[in-house]
């Protein structure tokens, strides 16, 4: 059997276009997610970590809708260099806020260690594409990742098996209280929202979290 052909993650994004897509529809529960913390911030400096950010819109959306985005402090990874170059011109259009774009492997902690801890996480369309053992991996070193009360937001889809109650089971027992969890009943994907209340743990580098299966 010949090996499947890598993922397009430029075409992956194409749905987006589409506002009534399931894509979209989990990209505006992000946004919200995403904005609600920075709401309740009220202005406070905030260092954001976005591990395989795509274009950035998770993020970056919401910064270009708001006006109060001169506190952030932005490092999002990703590996598609398509997708590096849009993220940082739209990057450019925000003024006032501190974003870096690395273009590389988010997996590979040396690549981001200097810029935790964060105080907002994002994992989305990160555990969906890993195997069980990489998600938990991952998931037990968000410590390492996370300042005192940081908030992570995670996707992952429920097609079976659905591994989303192992997620939430497992981020519970690494420090982490549950603030949200969104699962609408006509789609696949979910939202989590989970803030750390464990003590923040010294990032160890040299290690790789995970590995992309798609």
């Amino acid at each position: 059997m010949s090996p499947a052909a890598p993922t397009d993650w430029q075409a992956w994004h194409e749905p987006y276009a589409d506002p009534t897509s399931p894509l979209s529809r989990r990209l505006a529960v992000v946004q919200r997610h995403v904005g609600t913390w920075l709401e309740a911030r009220g202005g406070a400096p905030a260092r954001v970590l976005s591990l395989c950010a795509g274009d950035g819109r998770d993020l970056l959306g919401v910064l270009r809708d708001r006006g109060d985005h001169d506190d952030v402090d932005a490092t999002l990874v990703e590996l598609d260099a398509g997708l590096v170059t849009t993220a940082r011109a739209t990057a450019a259009t925000l003024a006032t806020a501190r974003v870096r774009v690395l273009e590389g492997d988010a997996a590979l902690v040396d690549l981001w260690a200097e810029y935790v801890p964060a105080d907002l996480v994002l994992l989305c369309g990160v555990l969906g594409n890993i195997s069980d053992a990489d998600v938990e991996r991952t998931l037990a070193t968000l410590p390492e990742l996370c300042a005192v009360g940081a908030t992570v937001v995670w996707t992952r889809s429920r097609r079976h098996p659905d591994l989303t109650p192992a997620i939430r089971k497992s981020l519970s027992g690494n420090g982490f209280a549950e603030v949200a969890f969104e699962a609408p009943d006509d789609v696949l994907f979910s939202v989590g929202v989970h803030r750390y209340a464990g003590t923040p743990r010294p990032v160890r580098r040299g290690r790789r979290l995970f590995t992309f299966t798609t």
